[in-house]
């Protein structure tokens, strides 16, 4: 059993009226994870919400990168309350200043037409087919070769996808669902961002190393139905647009039956980080 678990990431201190303080946590690459002070970011703007207010949509700016040695402290905004929906603002900070600056939107349940336009594969190997890949502690992943999707929708270049879902069950309340979700859909956007970057694609096809320096500038998340994060889900992520050193990457959250159940943008800062040798 993992020393760690996602619920426990995401708990945050109550420290004055509408401002929370959560912990950081060590990851391989150092530094915060960008998916982890989103999802405690959206806790702490749903603390503030009436019962019966769920989130829909939300989107996260990243100002400057964490120290996970230091706790973050998230200070909420009530921007709206109306009858339907409430709307919040968070900004999180560290001793250097902010680090993230997060909005996110609640709505009281409406019933209502719910279809999907968004394709999904016809052929796709289960969870348990796969090996495990998980970099963290709390939750599981399974990455799909691309090679061995099929649907009737083309694949975009630099599709990634991954079987993804916490591993012990966080309870029942949706907002803590939706946190994790945020939590794991930060994973894929820059691994597709990389399959289509002219420079550093063929260094990884070649078993090298990126030689790239990347960062998340912002991220987006619109859920639609409700989820439980501790059932397998399909996250597709893929790149559609590559200028200015930016790659915006858009993807879906599919359940096991293959309902949508959210959809995500991320823009990836990349710039290549190998010395450029200078003409003789």
């Amino acid at each position: 059993m993992p020393g760690v678990q996602l619920a426990d990431l995401l708990s945050l201190t109550p420290h004055a009226v509408d401002t929370y303080v959560g912990s950081g946590h060590a990851y391989p690459w150092g530094g915060l994870y960008g998916g982890h002070i989103v999802a405690q970011a959206l806790r702490a703007a749903g603390h503030s919400v009436t019962p019966g207010f769920e989130v829909h949509s939300m989107r996260a700016y990243f100002i400057r990168r964490g120290d996970h040695r230091e706790p973050v402290r998230y200070e909420v905004d009530r921007i709206r309350n109306g009858r339907s929906f409430a709307t919040r603002r968070v900004v999180a900070r560290q001793s250097a200043g902010a680090i993230l600056n997060l909005e996110a939107s609640f709505q009281v349940h409406e019933d209502g037409a719910d279809r999907s336009f968004v394709g999904w594969p016809t052929r796709l190997p289960a969870p348990d087919a796969l090996p495990p890949s998980s970099w963290g502690e709390g939750f599981d992943r399974r990455l799909v070769p691309a090679e061995a999707v099929e649907g009737s929708a083309p694949r975009a270049e630099g599709c990634c996808l991954a079987w993804m879902r916490a591993l012990v069950d966080p309870g029942d309340d949706p907002l803590v669902h939706a946190c994790i979700v945020a939590y794991l859909s930060d994973d894929l956007p820059t691994d597709a961002v990389y399959r289509v970057h002219p420079v550093i694609a063929p260094r990884l096809a070649a078993g090298g190393d990126s030689g790239a320096y990347s960062a998340s500038l912002d991220h987006t998340l619109w859920f639609h139905r409700p989820l439980r994060a501790d059932q397998w889900h399909l996250y597709d992520v893929s790149c559609v647009r590559l200028a200015g050193n930016r790659g915006l990457t858009i993807g879906t959250v599919f359940d096991a039956q293959g309902k949508q159940v959210a959809t995500m943008a991320q823009e990836v800062l990349i710039r290549d980080a190998r010395p450029t040798r200078q003409a003789l």
